[in-house]
C-alpha cells in the first residue's frame, strides 16, 4: 500500500510523517471495518473509531493531495449526483427460474441429469436485496453498477463506496481485473430503526428491507445511501482475468481471500440433500441478519454449466426455490392505541410471542377502526397473523371457531389516550385523531418533523436528541429550538450523548435553519394535507408567512394544488391559539417567513404540469420531480385537462388510461430525459 502511495503522490512536497500518519490510519480503519462488516467480530468501539475516521478526514481535508478513491473516508458519501448513467454489462446478470415444491426441484434435477450424469450442487441462502457487480481494475474499485434489466444497470459507484462491506481495494496479489456480482441488503435490526424513525417523523414505511434497500441505493445524495447503513455479500464471479475456477466453491473461496463478504453455502453431492438443507434454511432464517425470500441451488461444476448454457431468459444449471407465504396463529392478549404525528389514532394488537419468518412477532398493525370492525377482531380472539409486504406483521383473520366466551367487539376511545382530549372523526376518513394541537404524544413526533432534512433540515436534531430535550423540559415547542442558544450551556452539555462539540454543532445547525425559505417552513409545520409541493405553492403565491395568514377560504382554493378540504385545514391550524403562538415565538427568533427569491435560471418548463406514473427505472419519483421543479415545472398527483405531460414508467396503470382518454401528451422515461437533458 505504502509504495503505490508513493507512486502516486509527489513526496518531496508532503510532510512524511503526516502521509505515513495518514497510511496508517486508513489501513487501521479498513481493518477494523472488515472485522466488523465481513466477520462480525468488532474490535473497537464505535467511539472509537469515530475517532479515528474524524482524524483521518481532518488530515485529508488539510492535505487533499493525499485523498484518494480508495481512502476509507470516500465512504461517508461524496457529494449528490446530478443523475445516473447507464453500464452496459459484460457478462449479463442473469435472472433465475422459480421453483415452488420439492416436485419443481426434482424435475429441475431431472432435466440436469441428462446432461450430467452426478451433478454436485452448492445451496444458498436468496437474500432478498439488490442484485449488482463490482468491477476492479489493479485491485482498486472503478464501478459498481444495478443489475437493471440484467443487461442494462445504472452506476452507484458512489452509493457503493459507502456500504462498508464492499471492499476498495483488493489486498496484493489481486488480479488486473475481476467483476464480482453480490447482493446489497439492508440488515433486518437497521430496517426495523430506520422504520421505527421514519414513523416517529411521520414518513412513510419500507414495506421491506429490500425495498428500503433498492430506494437507499438509487438514492443521487450518497450521504443518504452512508446514512443507511447497507451491507453486501457476494455471491458470484462475473469475469476475472489470470484465474481460472473449475468450481463454483472454490470461486467463493477466492472472493473471502480477496476480503468480500461471501453467502453462506453448502456443498451437496444429491438432491435429497440440497431439498433438507433448502428446508432447514426455511426454518431457521432468523439465524441470518438479512431477509431470505428463498434458496438457490446451482451446479458446482463450471465447466457442466457451460454444457448446460441458458435459455433466453435464464440459466438451466441454477433454480431458485421461493418460500410460500407464511402464516400463525396466536392469541390477542390487548389493543393499544398510539398517537402519531398528525393526531391520527392508530390501534396496534398485542399478541402472543410467535415465531414467524424468522423473528418473534409480539405486535400487530390493526391498521384503523374499520379494518377491526370489518374483520370483528376482539381482545382474547385467536387470529391468524402474516408479515405484509413481507415484514411487517397484520392480522389476517379470526379462528371464530376458538373465540372464547365474554368476548366483546372493540371500538377506538372516545378521547385520546396520551392527553384525554375528545377525539374525531371527519366524514369521508378512516382516521380517528385527537383534536388538542397541545397533545403530548404528538410533541416528540412534530417536532422531530419539523427538524427532518425535507423540512428544516436541522442536522443533528434526531428522534434520540429531541427526546433529551423534550425530556429535560428545555424545549415545549419547535420555537424553543431558537431560544437554546441562550440558556446556560451546561443545561445541553450534560445531557446523555451530547458533549460540547455536538452542542456547538446542533446550535449552529440551528441557527443555520432560519434561513431555509417560507416553503420549507410550511412543511415543517406539519398541517394537515399540507406536503412539500402544497408548501412550495402556497410559499410561491402568497409569498409571504403573513399573506398566507391573513388569507380566505377563496384565496386559499384559488392556489392551484388546494381544494376546499386543505383550505379549511389550514384556516383551522392558523386560528388555533397554539399555532399563532408558534408562528410569534418562529417570527421573533428571526426565522426566514418569506419565500425565497427563484434562482431557476432555465425555464424550459415554466408553466408545465407533469404527471409521473408507473414504475420509473431511471429516476425515483423524488428525482423527476425536483429536475422538472428545477426547470420551472410544475407535479401534480392526477391527470386532468390541465395535464401537459403525463411521464409513464413501466406498468403504468388508470393515470396513463386517463391521459389517453383526454388527450393528453404522454412520454416514456427516454424522452423525459432528452426534454431534461
Amino acid at each position: 500500500m505504502l509504495h503505490f502511495y508513493s507512486e502516486v503522490f509527489n513526496m518531496s512536497k508532503l510532510n512524511q510523517s503526516v502521509f505515513e500518519k495518514v497510511n496508517i490510519l486508513r489501513k487501521t480503519i479498513e481493518r477494523h471495518n472488515h472485522s466488523y462488516y465481513v466477520l462480525d467480530a468488532p474490535t473497537v468501539s464505535d467511539y472509537e473509531y469515530d475517532q479515528l475516521m474524524r482524524e483521518l478526514i481532518a488530515l485529508e481535508e488539510a492535505h487533499p493531495e493525499l485523498l484518494t478513491p480508495d481512502s476509507p473516508s470516500q465512504r461517508v458519501g461524496g457529494a449528490p449526483l446530478a443523475a445516473f448513467q447507464q453500464v452496459t454489462h459484460e457478462v449479463p446478470l442473469e435472472s433465475l427460474n422459480d421453483a415452488f415444491s420439492e416436485e419443481d426441484l426434482r424435475e429441475f434435477h431431472a432435466r440436469v441429469t441428462k446432461v450430467v450424469a452426478e451433478p454436485k450442487y452448492v445451496v444458498e441462502p436468496k437474500i432478498d436485496g439488490l442484485s449488482v457487480a463490482l468491477s476492479y481494475e489493479n485491485g482498486l474499485l472503478v464501478r459498481g453498477a444495478t443489475r437493471g434489466d440484467g443487461r442494462i444497470g445504472e452506476d452507484v459507484t458512489e452509493n457503493l463506496k459507502t456500504v462498508h462491506s464492499v471492499p476498495l481495494r483488493l489486498p496484493e496479489g489481486a488480479p488486473a481485473r475481476l467483476v464480482v456480482r453480490g447482493e446489497v441488503y439492508m440488515p433486518k435490526r437497521v430496517f426495523e430503526k430506520l422504520n421505527e424513525q421514519r414513523e416517529l417523523v411521520g414518513e412513510a414505511l419500507f414495506a421491506n428491507p429490500r425495498n428500503a434497500a433498492a430506494g437507499s441505493m438509487r438514492q443521487l445524495d450518497p450521504k443518504i445511501a452512508a446514512s443507511r447503513r447497507l451491507s453486501m455479500i457476494a455471491f458470484n464471479i462475473q469475469a476475472v482475468s489470470g484465474e481460472r475456477f473449475e468450481q463454483h466453491h472454490k470461486s467463493l473461496e477466492f472472493l473471502r481471500e480477496m476480503g468480500f463478504a461471501v453467502i453462506d453455502y453448502k456443498l451437496f453431492g444429491s438432491m435429497d440433500d440440497c431439498i433438507a438443507r433448502i428446508e432447514a434454511l426455511g426454518q431457521f432464517r432468523d439465524d441470518f441478519e438479512y431477509e431470505i425470500d428463498g434458496a438457490v441451488i446451482k451446479l458446482d461444476s463450471l465447466r457442466d454449466r457451460d454444457e448446460l448454457g441458458s435459455t433466453s431468459k435464464a440459466p438451466r444449471w441454477a433454480v431458485a426455490y421461493k418460500y410460500p407465504p407464511e402464516q400463525k396463529p396466536t392469541v390477542v392478549r390487548d389493543i393499544v392505541v398510539q398517537v402519531g404525528r398528525t393526531g391520527v389514532l392508530t390501534p396496534k394488537a398485542v399478541v402472543e410471542p410467535v415465531r414467524l419468518m424468522g423473528s418473534t412477532v409480539t405486535n400487530a398493525s390493526l391498521h384503523n377502526q374499520d379494518y377491526i370492525a370489518e374483520k370483528d377482531i376482539r381482545i382474547g380472539d385467536t387470529v391468524l397473523i402474516q408479515k405484509a409486504g413481507e415484514i411487517i406483521p397484520e392480522v389476517v383473520s379470526v379462528l371464530v371457531d376458538k373465540r372464547p366466551p365474554g368476548t366483546v367487539p372493540y371500538a377506538l376511545p372516545d378521547v385520546c389516550p396520551a392527553c384525554g382530549s375528545p377525539v374525531s372523526r371527519d366524514v369521508g376518513e378512516v382516521a380517528v385523531r385527537c383534536t388538542s394541537a397541545a397533545c403530548p404524544a404528538q410533541l416528540l413526533r412534530n417536532m422531530t418533523h419539523f427538524a427532518s432534512r425535507d423540512a428544516m433540515d436541522i442536522e443533528g436534531l434526531g428522534p434520540s436528541i429531541v427526546e433529551l430535550l423534550v425530556e429535560a423540559g428545555l424545549v415545549r415547542s419547535a420555537a424553543d429550538l431558537y431560544t437554546l442558544h441562550a440558556i446556560d450551556r451546561a443545561q445541553l452539555t450534560t445531557l446523555p450523548l451530547m458533549g460540547e462539540t455536538r452542542v456547538q454543532n446542533l446550535l449552529d445547525a440551528i441557527e443555520s435553519s432560519k434561513s431555509q425559505g417560507l416553503a420549507r417552513l410550511i412543511f415543517a409545520l406539519g398541517i394537515r394535507q399540507v406536503g412539500q409541493q402544497t408548501a412550495k405553492s402556497l410559499a410561491a403565491h402568497f409569498g409571504s408567512m403573513e399573506a398566507i395568514e391573513g388569507a380566505s377560504l377563496d384565496e386559499l382554493v384559488a392556489v392551484g394544488d388546494i381544494g376546499a378540504v386543505t383550505a379549511r385545514f389550514l384556516l383551522e391550524w392558523f386560528e388555533s391559539a397554539e399555532a399563532r403562538e408558534l408562528i410569534a415565538g418562529l417570527r421573533a427568533a428571526g426565522v426566514s417567513m418569506v419565500s425565497a427569491a427563484s434562482e431557476v435560471s432555465d425555464t424550459r418548463f415554466a408553466g408545465l404540469t407533469f404527471v409521473l406514473t408507473g414504475t420509473l427505472t431511471r429516476y425515483t419519483r423524488h428525482e423527476a420531480a425536483a429536475i422538472i421543479e428545477g426547470f420551472g415545472g410544475k407535479v401534480a398527483a392526477s391527470v386532468s385537462k390541465n395535464t401537459d405531460y403525463v411521464v409513464a414508467g413501466e406498468s403504468a396503470g388508470s393515470k396513463l388510461d386517463k391521459a389517453h382518454s383526454l388527450g393528453v401528451a404522454v412520454v416514456d422515461e427516454a424522452e423525459f430525459e432528452a426534454m431534461a437533458g
